[in-house]
């Protein structure tokens, strides 16, 4: 029996030239900022991106929090999805860390549009917490990988602008919205404060992710990383991952979404499917009946390996270790599975 592992793009492991890469790094104590991989890492992302600097930090749940706490005060709110990673699956930080409170919107499918942000901008008000910050997530975990495009972002970027806030870019899965939308990186920073910059999902380094920002922002948030246990010493070894990545492993992730686009071609046969959401890049969300773990727990017994993220919706996920075999077996198994 194959296993096939669909539970999230986290789960893979570095190729042999990606351990070639991180093996011949040229390290040093990055906290003294002499780790030349670190170094070359911040600075080809933020090249990348149209942005004047880069932290190198563990996880982009730290980039997440290090930005809300660069952008906002105590007694501030931030405008996000209802779905939102930082708002999620960050361990309650925006409160811990920043002390700041969340105005939550219901997207479509997490995406957000200026009709929508507009009216929640608190006025100036003493019963008011002071509106300081919005931000965005691309691709959107919870709505299936649906992905923003530039055209999408420039209106939220004016409408930051005209009304004094910052916009940050929770960029967990960037790179698949690049290359699905053919969005330019560089322009990101024409219209983004903060970009947090994922390469441990689709990129499939080991660790990492790069905050993204001017070059103030960046020296305070490196303040910010130390206090809150981020500061590595020879970590180039894992920055030399993220630098090998960014040259070799962008534009293979439209395999993934290519597999992605087979497996819901199938559950769209599958008489035990009631719903799929529409597929764009890595991410695959249907929706059964039955409790989804149930089919999980099915799944698991034939080898593929998936997550509920509702009480009745299962996610895939492809990513760099699921090869075009592994999604052959996929597809029998889902045939098969009644």
């Amino acid at each position: 029996m194959m296993t096939v592992d669909l539970r999230s793009d986290t789960v893979t492991k570095p190729t042999p030239a990606m351990l070639e890469a991180m093996w011949n790094a040229k390290i040093g104590d990055d906290v003294f900022g002499e780790d030349e991989s670190i170094n070359e890492l911040e600075a080809k992302a933020a090249a990348m991106f149209g942005m004047e600097a880069g932290l190198f930090c563990p996880s982009g749940t730290m980039t997440n929090q290090i930005a809300i706490k660069s952008f906002t005060q105590p007694l501030d709110e931030l405008i996000a999805d209802q779905t939102a990673h930082v708002y999620r699956y960050e361990g309650g930080g925006i409160a811990f860390n920043s002390a700041v409170s969340t105005r939550l919107l219901n997207g479509e499918r997490g995406i957000l549009t200026t009709e929508m942000i507009e009216p929640e901008i608190n006025a100036e008000n003493i019963h008011y917490p002071n509106t300081s910050l919005v931000v965005l997530e691309n691709t959107v975990n919870k709505g299936g990988g649906k992905c923003y495009t530039l055209e999408q972002i420039a209106p939220i970027a004016a409408l930051c602008k005209q009304r004094g806030l910052k916009l940050h870019l929770d960029g967990a899965r960037i790179f698949n919205a690049l290359v699905h939308t053919g969005d330019n990186a560089a322009d990101y920073g024409k219209y983004f404060d903060g970009i947090s910059v994922c390469l441990s999902k689709g990129l499939g380094t080991p660790v990492g992710s790069v905050l993204l920002a001017d070059a103030g922002t960046i020296k305070y948030a490196r303040r910010l990383r130390k206090v809150l246990g981020g500061g590595m010493r020879q970590a180039g070894f894992l920055a030399a991952a993220g630098i090998y990545a960014l040259d070799h492993h962008v534009e293979r992730l439209k395999i993934d979404h290519s597999h992605a686009h087979i497996l819901a071609d199938e559950l769209r046969k599958c008489p035990w499917v009631s719903n799929i959401v529409d597929v764009e890049t890595n991410i695959v969300l249907f929706d059964t009946p039955e409790p989804a773990d149930v089919i999980v727990n099915r799944l698991a017994e034939k080898g593929v390996k998936c997550n509920s993220t509702d009480a009745n919706r299962v996610r895939f996920v492809t990513h760099l270790d699921v090869h075009a075999k592994q999604i052959e077996y996929t597809v029998k198994v889902l045939s098969g599975l009644l």
